[in-house]
């Protein structure tokens, strides 16, 4: 650890690649219901690129690029292994998913904090959790 802890404020963004942009696009943006704060078109990269807004100020940065590898998953590879989202009403987020026709995990217990969670995937199979908390 060094001997002055670095000046960090928090999480700024998180980027991710799709194999399929518009499929992701209307995940994160209809589904999940995050607003956009950004679309641009790289032509230099053929590449578009998608900046989400999470409650807290986090973002999400959504790239496609053309034939991007799949994405190494079972077993699990070094690197991000899920995005997990905090909600304060898992049940209602979970029906809202299903009722979007995304598949979901049934709702788990974490032995060692007590709070629900489930799992789903985005359309490029990167996991995402949902994770209940509770406001003071």
């Amino acid at each position: 650890m060094p001997d002055t802890p670095l000046p960090l404020r928090g999480l700024h963004h998180v980027a991710l690649i799709t194999a399929d942009y518009t499929r992701a696009r209307d995940f994160y943006h209809r589904i999940l219901g995050l607003p956009i704060v950004s679309e641009s078109w790289r032509a230099e990269r053929q590449s578009w690129k998608l900046n989400l807004q999470l409650p807290d100020g986090t973002q999400l940065e959504l790239f496609s690029f053309p034939a991007p590898p799949p994405r190494p998953s079972w077993p699990e590879a070094c690197g991000l292994r899920h995005l997990a989202l905090s909600t304060d009403d898992l049940d209602g987020v979970r029906f809202t998913l299903l009722s979007q026709q995304v598949a979901c995990e049934e709702i788990r217990l974490d032995e060692l904090t007590g709070q629900r969670f489930f799992f789903c995937q985005d359309p490029d199979q990167l996991p995402i959790e949902f994770y209940e908390t509770t406001t003071p």
